[in-house]
């Protein structure tokens, strides 16, 4: 690990070989104190980039309470602060300045790190489409339906009801079944991989699996929540609507692809090999540890390795009929699920369709109930056998608002 004067404890995972981005506002006897800012997680603190680079279009770029005219900068802007901070964080030079720009976490409030431009879904892990398949198609003896593994299947989802992490989720409502309306009764958490796109694209212009890091930006974590009722009576035959768009939590801290060298791997073995613009000539596969827990059980943890689209593959997917791209935009993986029982990232495959309930400490869990905290965090392989932190993403049901 790379070594810094700042204090990080042993086993976190906000290292300067991490330097993970969020928005933040300084908190003083618990109420704020200034305007949210742009800051890097080092260590149990937050340092105020917006103080490191005061009194320059840069520092007045990450004055703004959102990280969206830092992506718009590209690659070579991220580099170049990115190469500051660890510079700043490693040597004496700049120390006492940035001890005064440091902020303990436990002093601060984070928020929705960055404006989200446009959102898309997809249905990445061959694991869960593969359970979902034997779940809700158990006559059919393929539990994949044929197109699963020539494309990167996804849905159209709502920017305007992604939240930040730690937002409350009302149960959502809906037509459960003919006739019936009501709030949705199995209520569902899904836990994925988001990717953020820094720089955009030309309309009518493929984005190739080769541009990947000339775009993203870096990664989140999401839970898509999901009202599995309403969705089941809503999505034949054009697939989800308002099942899913009532919510979908993000994750405070954006991992720079920059900190993530150490995860890359190959995607497992693809078959049929897809078409020529989807095929990769490096590998953007991740080796990410996910953890979903429930009022604190931990329930699984499912393995992103395991996920059979990459993120470079769903980039040039979602770009190849020449939709482009815009700051801000959010693409996530699906459902990450590997193939043991405890790898699952949803409750409809943990409890098997309610078939299977799950027996925790508090009670019998198919699906959530009202007042139930769910939280989302993951980690990577960093250099010299470390481990980095994505944070965590959390979120708690409240009652229906009928």
């Amino acid at each position: 690990m790379t070594a810094t004067w700042v204090p990080v404890p042993e086993g976190c995972g906000f290292t300067v070989d991490n330097l993970p981005y969020g928005v933040f506002t300084p908190l003083r006897f618990g109420r704020p104190d200034g305007l949210p800012r742009v800051g890097v997680a080092i260590g149990e603190h937050v340092l105020d980039l917006a103080a490191m680079w005061a009194g320059t279009p840069l520092g007045a770029d990450l004055s703004t309470g959102s990280l969206n005219r830092l992506l718009r900068r590209g690659p070579r802007e991220w580099a170049y602060v990115r190469t500051e901070v660890r510079r700043m964080l490693t040597g004496s030079e700049r120390r006492e300045f940035c001890e005064h720009a440091l902020h303990p976490l436990a002093q601060v409030r984070l928020h929705l790190p960055f404006e989200v431009a446009d959102y898309v879904d997809f249905y990445a892990s061959e694991a869960h489409a593969t359970n979902l398949g034997r779940i809700l198609r158990p006559q059919q003896a393929e539990p994949l339906l044929p197109n699963w593994r020539h494309l990167p299947v996804g849905y159209h989802g709502r920017a305007g009801t992604v939240v930040a992490s730690g937002a409350e989720i009302p149960r959502p409502c809906g037509q459960l079944t003919a006739g019936q309306f009501g709030p949705s009764a199995r209520l569902d958490v899904e836990a994925e991989v988001g990717f953020v796109v820094g720089s955009g694209s030309e309309r009518g212009t493929p984005v190739p699996t080769s541009a990947f890091t000339d775009h993203v930006f870096g990664v989140v974590l999401v839970n898509d929540w999901s009202a599995r009722d309403i969705q089941a009576f809503e999505y034949q035959p054009l697939g989800p609507f308002l099942g899913k768009s009532f919510a979908t939590s993000l994750s405070p801290w954006v991992v720079p692809l920059a900190a993530l060298e150490h995860a890359r791997i190959p995607t497992p073995e693809q078959d049929p090999e897809p078409l020529p613009y989807l095929r990769e000539k490096e590998p953007w596969g991740l080796d990410l540890d996910l953890e979903v827990r429930l009022n604190g059980h931990l329930l699984s943890r499912p393995r992103f390795r395991d996920t059979y689209w990459s993120p470079a593959q769903l980039l040039a997917h979602l770009t190849v009929n020449g939709a482009s791209l815009r700051t801000g935009d959010l693409y996530a993986s699906g459902t990450v699920s590997g193939w043991g029982p405890d790898e699952r990232g949803s409750l409809i495959e943990l409890s098997w369709n309610g078939q299977q309930p799950l027996q925790l400490p508090d009670g019998e869990r198919s699906f959530l109930q009202d007042g139930d905290l769910v939280e989302i965090s993951a980690s990577a392989p960093g250099p010299d056998g470390t481990r980095i932190s994505l944070g965590a993403v959390t979120g708690r049901i409240t009652p229906a608002r009928i």
